[in-house]
C-alpha cells in the first residue's frame, strides 16, 4: 500500500449528473493511492459509511436541498463499482449510517434516491450481498428543534460494540468533566461515562466487525469542530449519541465552552435552559408546550444561524476531543470491544464535487469544487482537505490535538510528511507546500470567522 499520509485529490465532474464521469473520477482517485492488490479480498465483509447526517439543509426543507448536505449516492455507487469486483462474487457491502437522531431515513431514502440506487448494484453485481441500513436504535421526531417523540427503530441488526478506552481517551485530566453536555437534555448519562480515568462510547457493531471501512464523508465546515471530514464522519458509527460529550456547560470564564463570552444573555440562558431541560427529560408531551416558548426565547437571545451558543465556535475544546477517541475506537478496538488482533483495512473516499461551506454541517451553503480526494489515513485526509479549504490545521483544535496524541495514536506519521498526488499539477506536491494561493477559500462557519483561515 502507498505511504498512508498520501492523499490523493483528483479533479473532474462539475456535478453529480454525468455518472459514468462521477465514477471514472472516483476510481481514479482511489487508484492513484496505489494500494494494495489484496486490499478487498473475495468473502469480505466491506463496510461503506457515508454522511447522512439530515434529509436536507435546515434552512430549506425540501426534496430538492441536499447535495451540498449528504454524500451524493453516485459517489457511493461509484465505490460499489470498485470494490464489488474485488469481491470476486464472495462477500458483501453494507451501506449505512446512523444520522442525527431528528433526521427522517424514510425522507433520505426517498430524496437521495437510495433504493434506487442500492437496486442498480444488485443487478450489476448479483453475487455480491449489498444492504442498506439506518443503525440508530430511535428516531426522534422534533417540532422547531424540540424533541416532542420517540419511535425505536430495529438499530444495527448485529448489535453494539461497548469500547472502553479509559485512560487512552483524550478526556482523561479534561477540566470539563462533570458538565459535558451529550445529544440530550440528559447530561447525567453522558457524564457517567466520562469521569476520572473512565471513557466509554457504544458503537454499531457492523462498522466495527468490517474487514473493510470506507469512509465516505462529504467536504463541509463544521459548528463545533472547524470541518468535518473523514475524521468527525465517525460520529455516524454510534448507537448511543448522548454518550457523545458535544460541548463543556458554560463559559469561558467558568470553564466551559458553551458560550464564547460571559454576557448577561448568555448567563441567563445558561440558567435558563439548564432549568428547562431539566423540567422537560423524559417528558415529551410536556415539550410540546415549550415549542413556542422557544420562539419567544429566539427573538430574545437570537437564532443559532446567526448567535453562538452550544459550543458552536473555534473555543470548544470538547467535541474535538470525542471525534479523536471515536477513531481510536475504531482502530483499535473491534466488534466485541476487544483490542484488534488485525488492523483495520481502511479508506477515505471524500465527496467534494459539491461541498458545504458557511454554517455546516446542516445549513452550509453549496460551494462547487468538483473534487474527490482519497486515502488511507484520516487525519492525513482532514490535513489535505483543511488545506484545500483555505483554512490553518494548527488553527483547529480536532487536527493540531489530533497530531499530539501520545495513547493510541492515529496517524504514525508528522504532519510535514503528508504528500498529495492529484491530476492538477498546483495540487501535486508536499502538503506542508500548501499555500493559500491553492485553496477555494471556503467561507467558515460564522463562530469561527477570524480564526481558522490561513495567513
Amino acid at each position: 500500500m502507498m505511504n498512508p499520509s498520501t492523499v490523493s485529490i483528483w479533479s473532474g465532474a462539475a456535478g453529480y449528473g454525468d455518472t459514468t464521469a462521477v465514477m471514472h473520477q472516483v476510481a481514479a482517485a482511489i487508484d492513484a493511492l496505489e494500494l494494495q492488490a489484496d486490499f478487498v479480498k473475495p468473502g469480505d465483509k466491506v463496510v461503506l459509511k457515508p454522511n447522512w447526517v439530515k434529509e436536507y439543509d435546515e434552512r430549506n426543507p425540501g426534496p430538492d436541498q441536499w447535495q451540498h448536505v449528504v454524500t451524493h449516492p453516485a459517489v457511493i455507487e461509484a465505490v460499489i463499482h470498485w470494490v464489488a469486483p474485488r469481491l470476486k462474487a464472495a462477500g458483501s457491502i453494507t451501506v449505512c449510517d446512523a444520522p442525527q437522531t431528528d433526521s427522517s431515513f424514510a425522507k433520505l431514502r426517498e430524496y437521495c434516491g437510495l433504493d434506487g440506487m442500492i437496486e442498480r448494484c444488485r443487478l450489476a453485481f448479483p453475487e455480491v450481498t449489498i444492504g442498506l441500513l439506518d443503525l440508530r436504535p430511535e428516531e426522534w421526531h422534533a417540532v422547531d428543534g424540540v424533541t416532542v417523540s420517540k419511535t425505536e427503530l430495529p438499530g444495527d441488526p448485529l448489535g453494539s460494540s461497548h469500547v472502553r478506552l479509559n485512560e487512552d481517551s483524550e478526556f482523561v485530566g479534561f477540566h470539563g468533566l462533570g458538565q459535558l453536555y451529550g445529544a440530550s437534555f440528559d447530561m447525567a448519562e453522558t457524564n457517567e461515562r466520562h469521569r476520572e480515568t473512565t471513557h466509554e462510547y457504544m458503537l454499531c457493531r457492523t462498522p466495527m466487525e468490517a474487514d473493510v471501512l470506507i469512509n465516505l464523508p462529504k467536504l463541509k465546515c463544521h459548528k463545533k469542530v472547524g470541518l468535518t471530514c473523514a475524521l468527525k464522519n465517525m460520529v455516524g458509527i454510534n448507537s448511543n449519541k448522548n454518550w457523545l460529550p458535544h460541548h463543556t456547560e458554560g463559559t469561558p470564564d467558568k470553564g466551559g465552552d458553551q458560550f464564547p463570552a460571559a454576557t448577561l444573555k448568555a448567563k441567563l440562558e445558561h440558567s435558563w435552559m439548564g432549568s428547562i431541560k431539566r423540567l422537560l427529560l423524559g417528558r415529551h408531551l410536556l415539550s410540546k408546550v415549550f415549542v413556542p416558548l422557544k420562539k419567544i426565547g429566539r427573538v430574545f437571545f437570537g437564532d443559532t444561524q446567526k448567535v453562538v451558543r452550544s459550543g458552536n465556535w473555534y473555543g470548544n475544546d470538547t467535541c474535538w476531543r470525542m471525534v479523536v477517541d471515536l477513531n481510536k475506537c475504531l482502530f483499535y478496538f473491534d466488534g466485541e470491544g476487544k483490542p484488534r488482533e488485525k488492523p483495520l483495512r481502511y479508506l477515505a473516499v471524500v465527496d467534494a464535487i459539491i461541498a458545504g461551506e458557511g454554517n455546516g454541517p446542516m445549513a452550509p451553503d453549496p460551494k462547487a469544487c468538483g473534487m474527490i480526494l482519497a486515502g488511507a489515513n484520516p487525519l492525513a485526509v482532514d490535513s489535505v482537505c483543511c488545506a484545500v479549504m483555505g483554512f490553518d490545521w494548527k488553527k483547529l483544535k480536532m487536527l493540531a490535538g489530533a497530531f499530539d496524541v501520545v495513547r493510541k495514536p492515529v496517524a504514525p506519521f508528522h504532519h510535514d510528511e503528508i504528500q498529495v498526488v492529484s491530476n492538477e499539477a498546483r495540487y501535486a506536491k508536499a502538503l506542508a507546500d500548501f499555500t493559500r494561493a491553492d485553496a477555494l477559500g471556503f467561507k467558515p462557519h460564522f463562530g469561527w470567522v477570524g480564526a481558522v483561515e490561513m495567513e
